[in-house]
């Protein structure tokens, strides 16, 4: 664990600041002004001691998170869908602690493969994907499906 934050399984009284972040996130990657956040309740089945969950990395209030999903039908797989780290604490180390967090998780579950979704335009999340082992399984338009696979011995 890194002394400058700490990561931790989020609950539901993260909420407020995960759809901050979100929409922080949105902005980032839209290059604009607004952004529509999550719908109401769809943050709630993270919320409900199931295998989904939703990572944060905090250091006096939530400053990143990533969502957690679990597939099992058909082939069991992880999709990470939003990984946010706020502005003044990116390229600190974060998102990568959340994704080998993630990736823990995973292996846990003896779940072997970790898959998601990452705009085009968003370089800098690409890159970051690309050091942590993933690549690009899919292209999918105006964005690429990556994918890695763990060990789960």
């Amino acid at each position: 664990m890194n002394p400058q934050y700490k990561i931790r399984k989020a609950t539901a009284e993260d909420e407020r600041k995960i759809r901050e972040l979100f929409e922080e996130m949105l902005r980032t990657i839209n290059h604009a002004d607004t952004a529509d956040g999550y719908e109401r309740g769809y943050l709630d089945k993270f919320w409900k001691n199931g295998e989904d969950r939703i990572y944060v990395a905090e250091k006096n209030e939530v400053i990143a998170y990533l969502s957690v999903e679990v597939y099992r039908k058909p082939g069991a797989y992880i999709y990470l869908d939003d990984c946010s780290v706020t502005a003044h604490y990116r390229n600190k180390g974060i998102g990568s602690a959340l994704i080998l967090t993630a990736e823990s998780y995973a292996k846990e579950l003896g779940i072997p493969v970790i898959i998601f979704h990452v705009k085009k335009t968003n370089e800098d999340a690409f890159l970051l994907y690309e050091r942590s082992g993933y690549s690009i399984y899919r292209d999918d338009g105006d964005r690429y499906l990556m994918h890695k696979e763990i060990r789960c011995d």
